[in-house]
């Protein structure tokens, strides 16, 4: 018996610590599970603010952020009645199949029916469904009853998307893994507004749903910025690129183009060969490669040499063959029996190698370091502060740095030993058209919310003066020449005046040289600016690695510049400077939208040159003077027609054949439309055209 006792003594003494810990649970550390218990069941989540627009400078979109739905069901008994589920199952699944095409309407019944046997109150039926899409939903069999009858459960979600696609793609940028890039990792902080919270419910399949709770606070949606970027320059410029690197197979280039007073940059293109063999935006090579620039760079050496005195532009150079001996190494001119003696002028004009390091060597030669300081007194030495991060960083070294050799001066002066981007090089060019004045690269103008301006950016300077006004001056007219007699002759319009400078400079592949197994690499170039006698816009073209026997930045690189510039002077009013000895001409008619066939009917008429390079229907007229270019205009399929300046007729033609209906006030010719030239087109939408 004493046994039995002692082990019913055990039980009632373990019964009792039970109790005892039980009790304990319950009173005093009831609080802290009853909230664990709270927590593992429901929780805050975060609700995505809507993020802002990205736009061009007119306002069309370049990025914003769509809606997109996460589709479920709550099949549960309770909310969907058993009278309800077996009369609609069918014509729910049949309309389910014929709306997302990715399931037969069996299989849509299988799931549902799986579903609802197992009293699933969060099924997934489809994600990423559109809003299109959502309002199809909402009139479906079971579905049109809505949320607590129908079970029908839609999740708003957002998803960024760029209407032109990869137009300037990493200028305006885009986020993978959680990285920004772009303009929308510069102003992340304006673009993201404030997440909101809601009260989630985790139901017995392990899944979340939203509780309706008056308490859920609501996101603030994030701030639009408004770009510098203009569509139309952004669309010539990329379509030029693209056509010559399919052209010279390369493997990547470079157009940006830059208001010359403000340094807005109003197109960026960024294209490089994928594995396929075509072309798409996958690195900012404008912003972020620091490259050797080659010729272009002669320009630095040259006001190097007109603001320190010693040398002048008509000063005589004797280039004699074309090849000269610095150290152990040959410099050698691309022209075969070299210049013989030219002016300094005609040096830059026809990129003498020879002349302009003969010069600089001849100048600097017993203190280089007195050259190198000129060149970082332009601020060629730092990196210019753009609001995009992954900038290249210049690179100018000093005469008592390890790197430096016997042969370092004459090399700087034709732009090797030294690195800088495009945009760096860009805005040296921009300078000199800017008088003198350089600007800083900037890519938005506004922040706005809800179409109020928050904030706005002015042009910044970062050197008020590179050089004197004599030097500016001179530069300039010898930029002129380049165009007018030298390497770049090939691009010269009697239209208006380009000044720029072309380049070709050999690509280094390894440490120790230029020349590999596969031969060597090139890099065409040219940077300059247009209408010289009064500068509105500063350009650079870079196209790396092009193949076959033609490399040189005249032949690559150019075109593309003289194609960009034939198109934006066509749509744009530049008024020539007019001299006391000029005289006063009555002026052509100019038009800024037209048949092709008119305009050359009308200016039959006149005494006047006809430049007629256009294949299509659609054209503007550039008038200089006495002569009239005729510049195609590209109509792209499914986008808005630009019909301003044309008469009714050409423009009921245009309008009508791409599907939009017409509407029309006033007589004369077209002063506005309703819709923006470059929207997408919608179906069975009016637009409605001012004609004044």
């Amino acid at each position: 018996m004493w046994r039995i006792r002692l082990v019913y003594a055990f039980i009632a003494l373990f019964a009792l610590l039970i109790i005892g810990k039980a009790a304990y649970i319950q009173l005093v550390e009831g609080d802290h599970w009853r909230e664990m218990a709270r927590k593992s069941t429901i929780r805050y989540a975060s609700i995505e603010a809507a993020r802002g627009d990205i736009l061009a400078d007119d306002g069309r979109l370049l990025a914003t952020s769509i809606p997109v739905y996460e589709i479920r069901m709550d099949l549960s008994p309770g909310v969907v009645s058993d009278a309800l589920f077996s009369r609609g199952i069918d014509s729910l699944s049949t309309s389910l199949s014929r709306l997302f095409r990715d399931r037969s309407a069996a299989q849509y019944r299988a799931a549902l029916m799986h579903a609802r046997r197992s009293g699933e109150k969060y099924f997934l039926v489809k994600r990423n469904v559109s809003y299109n899409e959502l309002v199809q939903l909402r009139q479906f069999p079971i579905f049109r009853h809505g949320r607590f009858r129908g079970g029908l459960i839609a999740i708003e979600h957002t998803r960024r998307e760029m209407p032109y696609r990869t137009m300037a793609a990493r200028t305006i940028g885009y986020e993978r893994e959680g990285v920004f890039v772009g303009l929308e990792g510069a102003y992340r902080d304006f673009l993201e507004g404030t997440q909101g919270k809601r009260l989630m419910q985790r139901t017995s399949g392990g899944h979340w749903m939203p509780i309706n709770d008056e308490n859920e606070i609501h996101p603030k949606n994030g701030m639009d910025i408004i770009t510098t970027i203009n569509v139309r320059i952004q669309d010539v410029a990329e379509n030029a690129l693209r056509s010559q690197l399919i052209k010279y197979q390369a493997d990547y280039g470079v157009v940006v183009v830059m208001e010359v007073e403000t340094g807005k940059v109003k197109a960026i293109s960024n294209l490089s060969r994928n594995a396929g063999g075509s072309y798409e935006e996958t690195f900012n090579f404008a912003i972020g490669e620091s490259m050797e620039p080659g010729s272009t760079f002669k320009l630095a050496s040259m006001i190097a040499l007109l603001e320190d005195g010693v040398a002048k532009p008509d000063d005589i150079i004797h280039t004699g063959d074309g090849r000269i001996r610095y150290h152990n190494r040959i410099m050698r001119d691309a022209r075969e029996g070299g210049h013989g003696s030219i002016t300094l002028t005609e040096v830059l004009a026809y990129s003498s190698n020879v002349g302009i390091s003969k010069v600089v060597n001849d100048a600097y030669k017993s203190s280089p370091q007195r050259f190198l300081n000129r060149l970082k007194s332009i601020g060629l030495d730092k990196p210019l502060g753009l609001e995009i991060s992954g900038e290249g960083m210049p690179f100018i070294k000093d005469a008592n740095s390890q790197g430096w050799s016997a042969i370092s001066l004459p090399w700087i002066s034709i732009g090797y030993e030294i690195a800088l981007t495009p945009m760096q090089m860009l805005c040296l060019y921009n300078a000199v058209a800017n008088n003198g004045r350089m600007m800083r690269p900037i890519f938005v103008e506004e922040i706005r919310q809800t179409g109020r301006v928050v904030k706005s950016f002015s042009p910044v300077v970062l050197n008020r003066s590179i050089a004197g006004s004599s030097t500016i001056e001179a530069v300039q007219d010898m930029l002129v020449e380049v165009v007018k007699s030298g390497t770049a002759r090939n691009i010269n319009t009697p239209v208006y005046q380009i000044a720029g400078k072309t380049g070709t400079a050999q690509v280094a592949q390894t440490r120790h040289g230029y020349r590999s197994a596969s031969g060597v690499m090139y890099q065409a170039s040219f940077a300059g600016y247009f209408p010289a006698d009064r500068p509105a816009y500063s350009m650079i073209v870079v196209i790396n690695n092009p193949k076959g026997y033609v490399y040189y930045g005249s032949q690559i690189a150019a075109p593309v510049f003289r194609e960009v510039a034939d198109r934006i002077y066509a749509s744009h009013i530049f008024s020539p400077r007019i001299t006391d000895e000029q005289p006063i001409l009555a002026d052509l008619p100019t038009f800024r939208n037209a048949h092709a066939g008119d305009l050359k009917n009308i200016y039959a008429a006149f005494d006047c040159r006809l430049i007629d390079p256009v294949e299509g229907q659609w054209v503007s007229a550039v008038v200089s003077q006495d002569t009239v270019m005729l510049v195609e205009r590209e109509i792209i399929q499914n986008l808005v027609p630009d019909v301003s300046g044309m008469g009714l007729r050409d423009a009921l033609y245009l309008l009508e054949n791409s599907g939009l209906r017409v509407q029309f006030s006033g007589r004369g010719s077209v002063r506005r439309q309703s819709l923006n030239p470059g929207t997408r087109i919608q179906p069975q939408s009016t637009i409605h055209l001012v004609l004044n």
